[in-house]
């Protein structure tokens, strides 16, 4: 496996949504070092060098974790459960992106640790919009731990 920084890790199942995220994230100069994955499990595998990704450097961590809620296999709130669980990823920050405006889903998310909660607009340019914005505060305005 490729040992270049990861920062941007996109954990999303739909790859319409995928698409649209990536494309938004290279119109802002933001995809670079993008990684999408399309399960919860796949992502827990990567971010702990687990199953085919077993011989990542685990330190290499991402900048942030745009993470989906309702996916198969691993749901996006079990994986933040878990990252915010375990010492070697709980600083990671977390932005769920999803259709989900289930008060539910939101409480657990932020009991969980999330650093941000957004819905996905309908429209095309509102989530190109939001998705950049993202982008730029979590790539360029934030400062957070390498």
């Amino acid at each position: 496996m490729n040992d270049n920084k990861v920062e941007i890790l996109l954990v999303e199942d739909n790859p319409h949504d995928a698409e649209l995220t990536i494309r938004a994230l290279k119109k802002s100069n933001l995809a670079n070092r993008l990684i999408h994955l399309s399960d919860g499990a796949e992502a827990l595998d990567f971010l702990f060098a687990r199953g085919m990704y077993a011989d990542r450097n685990i330190g290499n961590r991402p900048k942030v974790i745009l993470l989906d809620i309702k996916m198969p296999k691993v749901d996006g709130i079990e994986v933040l459960r878990q990252l915010k669980a375990n010492d070697a990823t709980r600083t990671i920050p977390v932005v769920i992106m999803t259709s989900s405006k289930e008060e539910q889903d939101i409480i657990t998310s932020y009991d969980l640790g999330v650093n941000s909660y957004v819905v996905k607009p309908v429209d095309f340019e509102g989530f190109a919009k939001a998705v950049s914005e993202l982008g730029f505060y979590w790539l360029i305005t934030n400062q957070g731990i390498d």
